[in-house]
């Protein structure tokens, strides 16, 4: 591998005196997550600096290496040499694929956010999202409390210090997303009760922020601005293809980034000319009909933009490595498409398309309960929301103004 990169220098790299004897297949191991040789070059090269810098501080292999302890030569800032923070978090996925690192001693933090994370899975039956969610708010908190010797400083915690650390949390948290980590934080202290690790009644302690029904009107766009969106997408690239299905999909029937990631080649039926769509958040799963102008784009996806890789999800990686999306990647194709076409959006993330389909079809005079249906509602109300942008027929059922207000005298 090296020898093909590299055909008159690969020997000063295999002959590195710590990285030297992994390099080649090191090198394979990329090759196969897709990574291109400039890529391979850069890294490779950069990989001779990391040596340097493991051999002065006394290190033999990667053996003598945890996952953390490589991290750490990551550059504070990655772009002060972004070379090297990449072929360092490459080095830990390899070597952790391979077992070669050391194992790093388990602290009490990791072993009571475990526990926490398996009695929510266990007891309360969340989903794992739901579950990381709460994992996260836990781990800050704990971190917070201070170094590891979680049981002594739990034992004396008082409210006084769950407020203290709610206040930090304020300063960079909305409302909505604070009283959500209120609940995670409730939830874990009833939990520490029951294991005798806090004394009983500081759930209670903690105050919520105060978030009324309704209070923020749905994040929709014109149905123009999403047309125009969808058509700024540049459709001649791999990427672009890809992109343009993912968003044409929420356009046209309001999915869910979690929906979109998890549609794989089984849910297309192509001869039946509809889609599968499973439903994590409700248990559910949808049929829909598969319209041409979908179906036109997924073909040219699939024909012209998806690798061929072992995987049976529809939308995978089309930068290295390869594989396959997070529910984020939608947010950051929006952003990126939002980017190039110079549109006035200012929302973040692609759920303002599913927002925008809701009032676009009630107002062509599509039925609430078809409108919740399509959009994975479990109560009408959830699908009301959309009414208060309905302008136009606002319009038709408010008041007239009284003929004693047309006449009254003006200063």
């Amino acid at each position: 591998m090296l020898a093909e990169i590299f055909p008159r220098y690969h020997t000063r790299y295999t002959s590195l005196p710590v990285l030297g004897p992994h390099l080649e297949s090191f090198v394979g191991w990329l090759q196969e997550h897709g990574y291109p040789d400039h890529l391979l070059r850069l890294r490779v090269r950069a990989a001779k600096r990391l040596d340097a810098r493991l051999l002065q501080d006394g290190v033999r292999g990667p053996q003598d290496l945890s996952a953390a302890s490589l991290l750490a030569y990551v550059p504070a800032d990655a772009r002060d040499d972004m070379y090297l923070a990449a072929v360092v978090r490459s080095l830990v996925r390899y070597f952790e694929a391979q077992g070669v690192l050391a194992r790093t001693r388990v602290t009490p933090t990791e072993t009571l956010v475990g526990r926490y994370r398996a009695y929510l899975e266990g007891v309360r039956g969340l989903s794992a999202v739901t579950v990381t969610h709460h994992g996260r708010t836990i781990a800050e908190f704990l971190t917070f409390l201070g170094p590891d010797g979680v049981p002594d400083r739990l034992r004396d915690l008082k409210g006084d210090r769950v407020d203290a650390f709610l206040q930090i949390l304020g300063k960079r948290l909305a409302r909505a997303s604070l009283q959500h980590t209120v609940a995670h934080l409730r939830s874990f202290l009833r939990f520490l009760v029951t294991s005798g690790l806090v004394p009983a009644g500081l759930d209670i302690w903690i105050d919520t922020p105060r978030v009324y029904r309704s209070e923020r009107l749905p994040r929709a766009l014109p149905w123009e601005t999403v047309q125009a969106l969808l058509r700024a997408i540049d459709r001649s690239t791999a990427m672009g293809c890809r992109d343009y299905a993912m968003l044409l999909l929420i356009a046209t029937y309001g999915l869910r980034s979690c929906e979109i990631v998890t549609l794989t080649l089984d849910d297309l039926e192509w001869r039946a000319s509809r889609l599968r769509v499973r439903r994590p958040k409700v248990g559910t799963t949808l049929l829909l009909p598969l319209t041409p102008e979908v179906g036109d784009a997924l073909l040219d996806y699939l024909r012209h933009g998806r690798p061929e890789l072992p995987y049976r999800e529809l939308f995978l990686r089309v930068r290295a490595p390869a594989g396959i999306l997070k529910p984020t990647a939608v947010a950051e194709v929006f952003q990126c498409w939002v980017r190039r076409s110079g549109l006035p959006i200012h929302f973040q993330g692609a759920h303002c398309l599913r927002h925008s389909l809701a009032v676009h079809l009630l107002r062509q005079g599509t039925s609430l309960k078809a409108i919740g249906d399509l959009l994975g509602h479990r109560s009408a109300e959830s699908t009301c929301v959309y009414l208060r942008l309905d302008v136009e027929d606002l319009r038709e059922v408010a008041l007239d103004l009284p003929m004693e207000a047309h006449h009254e005298d003006r200063p």
